[in-house]
């Protein structure tokens, strides 16, 4: 696989007073912003049952995310993001067992790769930043995602970035303990909103979805599973 960067993420349920709660903890909004994400898949959902998650966002592109290799387990998730349009064809056609499909972007391989519209929704996000302590340089830029769906679901993510799988857990540290002083419950564990999405709306794809993951973890929409994409 192509190298990315690697996501570590924990998904809760914000309150009333969580944008007071970072303000108070030294967190700068960064940004207020509404956009559309469009996820694509095959009508198998052969990307979304391996836990691969393709999706257009408008004005920034194309993403792909794909799972991190097996670490510490709990309410968190670990995530390589492919942001180059090469890279992800690549993923693509490995995972979907297709041949080189020429130099073209993702568009263009969206039809040889049966790949379709699956869910579109839009999402007012206020977009904050912190560093949990100001003494050391080398601390991780921690960035806190308050979403809100044009469907009615609300979820905030703490999110860090590393380029290295040695960087996770003092990154998965940094995570749990900001979620800490937001109060989000230790086991707490937020559906994804496109996991909200399809179980709304596409029932016959979020139950695909179940049945694959009946034999090991629920995906992350059911009352034990844990957060994922969004």
């Amino acid at each position: 696989m192509a190298q990315g960067l690697i996501e570590v993420e924990r998904k809760f349920t914000p309150g009333p007073g969580t944008e007071e709660r970072l303000q108070e903890l030294g967190g700068i909004l960064e940004h207020r912003v509404t956009f559309q994400d469009i996820y694509y898949d095959t009508p198998e959902l052969s990307l979304m049952r391996a836990d691969h998650w393709l999706r257009q966002r408008q004005s920034s592109g194309w993403e792909l995310k794909c799972p991190g290799a097996a670490s510490v387990s709990g309410p968190h998730t670990k995530y390589i993001e492919l942001t180059a349009e090469p890279a992800i064809v690549a993923q693509l056609c490995e995972m979907l067992g297709a041949g080189v499909l020429g130099a073209g972007g993702v568009a263009a391989v969206l039809g040889p790769l049966k790949l379709q519209e699956v869910a579109s929704f839009v999402t007012e996000r206020s977009a904050w930043k912190l560093v949990l302590s100001r003494a050391n340089e080398e601390e991780p830029l921690l960035r806190v995602d308050l979403d809100t769906t044009d469907f009615g679901y609300a979820v905030g993510e703490v999110e860090a970035m590393v380029h290295e799988e040695a960087e996770v857990p003092a990154a998965l540290e940094k995570v749990n303990k900001l979620s800490s002083m937001l109060g989000v419950p230790a086991q707490e564990r937020a559906p994804a909103k496109l996991i909200v999405y399809l179980q709304r709306f596409r029932p016959q794809y979020y139950q695909r979805l179940l049945e694959v993951h009946s034999s090991r973890e629920k995906p992350q929409g059911t009352k034990d599973a844990d957060s994922s994409l969004g």
